[in-house]
């Protein structure tokens, strides 16, 4: 069996050099990189992880809870979190809890249903021993129970898109009030005065913080929150389309904000069914940036969600938490990511 040492021999380099290249660090020419890395694949060498983490007591692994994939905010969170660790020669194990299809899109809000399907992959976990966990939520809302279990792995653990019920642990998650009060903004400087708004769940998180923004903006303006412009959907085109057709038939409204892009695309069918063109007889404006906002037409105007960067403030912050001495750890408020104003067609300019 090839060793670490024959691979060193063989390309006339140091085993620490050997090492340095097969995690990933970049302090060697790419010379010696392709030297090492070729002669890696003619021998076949496996490194021997579970020796180095008995001998160094650091695996150098980062374990990644995933509540489900399949959730559109998931997948850029999660490549930016394997690019950050690639980048500092972390070795990633990625774990996908497939929450949405074994809850059966029910009792979401269940933790000890969640914690169940949970354990098994904590034990998994801390048996390879590793050094720190990324937790990525599928939907923002406080975690109470989940970070107990969690801890059992490691105390350095991370999430993103969830509140943390501890302050032991650091939470990465959208600044949505920013984001609506950004959102606002944008509308009430084309001129709009009445503008109806299609919220989410009245309980969810992303809702009650999206709100607040609104009303900022709002209050800012000198204008007055008119509670009966305000509907809850279910974050569906379906709800969408529903709520923005009262809204609509109202007549007075002139602009729709809907609080994400799926129930602004239900909203474009009300406004065509009633016979009014999107971006002149009526403005509506979205929150997301899903890939659906391109497809609508005339283009959404819409805020896209900073994912790329939870994705890589929470892989930051993680590889500094374990690189730092317990004492040295900072305060774990809440770090909070801004999304960008993505200006298309769909809003009109009441001011020309």
């Amino acid at each position: 069996m090839v060793s670490l040492k024959d691979i060193a021999k063989m390309c006339n380099v140091s085993p620490s050099t050997v090492s340095n290249v097969l995690n990933g660090k970049s302090s060697m020419s790419d010379e010696v990189k392709q030297r090492v890395l070729e002669a890696v694949r003619e021998t076949g060498y496996q490194p021997n992880y579970y020796a180095r983490n008995m001998r160094t007591n650091k695996s150098g692994t980062i374990g990644i809870i995933v509540e489900d994939l399949c959730q559109f905010s998931s997948p850029f969170i999660v490549e930016m979190i394997l690019e950050f660790l690639e980048q500092k020669g972390y070795r990633p194990i990625l774990m996908n809890l497939r929450m949405y299809h074994k809850l059966k899109n029910t009792n979401i809000e269940d933790e000890d249903t969640l914690c169940s399907i949970l354990e098994p992959v904590v034990q998994q976990m801390e048996a390879v021993k590793v050094e720190g966990v990324i937790y990525v939520a599928a939907h923002c809302r406080m975690l109470r129970k989940v970070p107990k279990l969690v801890t059992k792995i490691n105390n350095n653990v991370v999430y993103t898109y969830a509140y943390a019920d501890s302050r032991e642990n650091r939470s990465i998650i959208i600044d949505d009030e920013s984001g609506a009060k950004d959102m606002m903004d944008y509308i009430i400087s084309k001129g709009h005065k009445n503008i109806g708004i299609i919220a989410g769940t009245a309980d969810n998180f992303h809702t009650i913080a999206r709100i607040k923004g609104c009303q900022q903006a709002m209050f800012n303006a000198g204008m007055l929150f008119n509670p009966d412009n305000l509907l809850y959907g279910e974050w569906d085109m379906q709800s969408g389309y529903d709520q923005a057709k009262k809204l609509l038939q109202k007549g007075e409204i002139t602009a729709l904000w809907c609080m994400n892009d799926r129930m602004a695309s239900g909203a474009y069918g009300a406004a065509r069914e009633l016979g009014l063109e999107i971006g002149k007889d009526i403005s509506i404006a979205g929150f997301d940036n899903h890939e659906l906002s391109r497809s609508l037409y005339p283009q959404l105007t819409t805020l896209e969600l900073p994912l790329y960067t939870i994705g890589y403030c929470a892989a930051q912050a993680l590889v500094e938490e374990i690189t730092n001495n317990e004492e040295e750890k900072k305060d774990n408020q809440p770090m909070k990511c801004k999304g960008r104003m993505i200006i298309r067609d769909s809003v009109c300019d009441l001011t020309k």
